[in-house]
């Protein structure tokens, strides 16, 4: 499984608060626990700053990277912000995270996906907002796979979110992105799934069982890999064991 650290996200209170107060020790004890609890990526995400958003990447990207080796999955919708992301990265491949097929973040980011070595993370979003079936979120991640492709990306750089959205909001959500990772691993089996795992139980209680048997569900049906807290044992331990009984290579 690949798994992206999540927890420096600026939508997050504590990591806002951490931003704005420039505390270098929160942020980079945050990156080495995430490293050391077995992440592949640390997520760096500073998108609640309309205004400096800019700054407080820069800034936090390189505290992150002071303390850790593990490349970065850049984590903005805007184009500025990932062309600072990918220019200040160090350590290995950096990924994308993410690319839509919305007109003005695509127009944004895809020269960015294919002029970089990057892998980029697409989104199952188009113009018309987050569909609610499996099959609009397959057509419209066969036009991304299809268009990066054809500008000269590798398809092994690729992965696509199958989009996880909350059960809160509609108790169907589990099986379309289900039914989506199933639809996307048949026409594209060299695509890697990942998708923002936790989603799925957000205003729900027990979120972390919830999120445990989702990961489950998931994997067994084609799953690559998620962002999650990597902090987080026991589905550290669920992903191992998934593995084994899946013959996956962890």
């Amino acid at each position: 499984m690949i798994i992206v650290g999540e927890l420096i996200n600026s939508t997050r209170k504590k990591i806002k608060e951490a931003m704005e107060q420039k505390d270098a020790e929160y942020i980079r004890n945050l990156a080495v626990k995430q490293d050391e609890g077995g992440a592949n990526f640390i997520d760096v995400n500073a998108g609640a700053f309309v205004f400096d958003e800019l700054e407080k990447l820069e800034w936090s990207i390189n505290e992150v990277q002071s303390v850790t080796k593990k490349p970065l999955a850049i984590d903005s919708p805007r184009g500025e912000a990932m062309a600072l992301g990918l220019k200040l990265h160090k350590n290995g491949k950096p990924m994308i995270n993410s690319i839509t097929k919305e007109s003005d973040r695509w127009k944004q980011v895809f020269p960015l996906a294919v002029e970089t070595d990057s892998y980029v993370l697409g989104l199952c979003i188009d113009d018309s907002g987050i569909p609610d079936d499996a099959d609009t979120r397959m057509k419209i991640a066969d036009g991304i796979i299809n268009d990066l492709i054809k500008a000269g990306k590798s398809i092994q750089d690729i992965a696509i979110d199958p989009l996880t959205t909350p059960l809160s909001v509609n108790t169907n959500f589990g099986l379309t992105v289900i039914e989506t990772i199933k639809k996307i691993k048949s026409s594209f089996p060299d695509v890697k799934l990942i998708t923002g795992l936790s989603n799925i139980s957000y205003g729900l209680p027990a979120r972390k069982q919830i999120n445990r048997a989702f990961m489950v569900a998931c994997m067994v049906n084609g799953l690559d890999g998620a962002l999650i807290d990597p902090l987080d044992a026991t589905m550290m331990s669920i992903i191992l064991a998934s593995e084994a009984i899946l013959n996956k290579d962890p």
